[in-house]
C-alpha cells in the first residue's frame, strides 16, 4: 500500500528535475491592488462583494533558479461589502496562506519578464457589520478555507528591486444558500488584480 500521495512524488521530481535548486532568491513583495466580478450568498445589500473594492497586502517567498518557488501571502480588503447605500457600518475580507509557485527557469528569461503560475490555500476571514447588531447570527464574521489560482509576472529595474504584475482567483471551499436563486455556491469568491514592489535578498 503506498501511503506517499501523488502529489509528493510530482512535487518531488519538479524539485529535481529543476536546475539550481539550492540557488534561490528571497522575494519580498508588498502590493496594492483590486477585487472585481465577486460572488456570495451572504447578505451582500450593498452589492460591494461584485463592485470594484482596494485591496492591500504582501508576500514573502523563496524562488528557486529553476521552475519551482513557494510563498505565503497576506492581504487585506477593507470595506469590501460597502458602495454608497450605507446599509453597512463596516466590512472586510482578509486572506493568508502558503502558495506553490511555478515558473520558467531564471537561466531562460535571465533578467528580463520572468512569468508565472501560482497556486494554493488561504485562511479566508470575511466580516460584516450592520451596526444596529439586529441580526447577529446573519452578520456574524465566518473564517473558511479557499482555493486560489492565478498567475502574472516579475520584471527586475535594477538587481535587487523590480515590479510584478498578478492577477488570482480566490474561492472559498464553504457554501451557502444564495438568497435570491437558493443555489448552494461558494460562500466567497472573487477576482484580484495587483501590483507590487519587488525587493530581491
Amino acid at each position: 500500500m503506498n501511503l506517499v500521495p501523488a502529489w509528493a512524488h510530482i512535487l518531488v521530481l519538479l524539485l529535481v528535475l529543476s536546475p539550481s535548486v539550492a540557488s534561490a532568491d528571497w522575494l519580498f513583495i508588498p502590493f496594492i491592488g483590486g477585487t472585481f466580478a465577486g460572488s456570495t450568498p451572504l447578505p451582500d445589500f450593498e452589492g460591494g462583494a461584485s463592485s470594484a473594492q482596494a485591496v492591500y497586502g504582501g508576500s514573502a517567498g523563496w524562488w528557486s533558479q529553476g521552475i519551482i518557488g513557494f510563498e505565503t501571502e497576506f492581504a487585506y480588503a477593507p470595506r469590501f461589502f460597502e458602495t454608497n447605500n450605507r446599509f453597512f457600518t463596516d466590512s472586510n475580507v482578509i486572506t493568508w496562506g502558503g502558495n506553490v509557485v511555478a515558473t520558467l527557469p531564471l537561466g531562460l528569461t535571465r533578467e528580463s519578464l520572468r512569468p508565472y503560475l501560482v497556486g494554493g490555500l488561504s485562511w479566508m476571514h470575511t466580516s460584516l457589520d450592520e451596526g444596529a447588531e439586529i441580526f447577529p447570527d446573519i452578520f456574524a464574521a465566518r473564517n473558511s478555507l479557499a482555493l486560489n489560482l492565478g498567475g502574472g509576472a516579475i520584471g527586475f529595474i535594477t538587481p535587487d528591486v523590480g515590479v510584478r504584475f498578478d492577477v488570482r482567483h480566490f474561492r472559498s471551499f464553504e457554501h451557502g444558500a444564495n438568497p435570491v436563486t437558493l443555489e448552494n455556491e461558494s460562500l466567497l469568491s472573487f477576482w484580484r488584480a495587483s501590483v507590487g514592489v519587488v525587493i530581491r535578498r
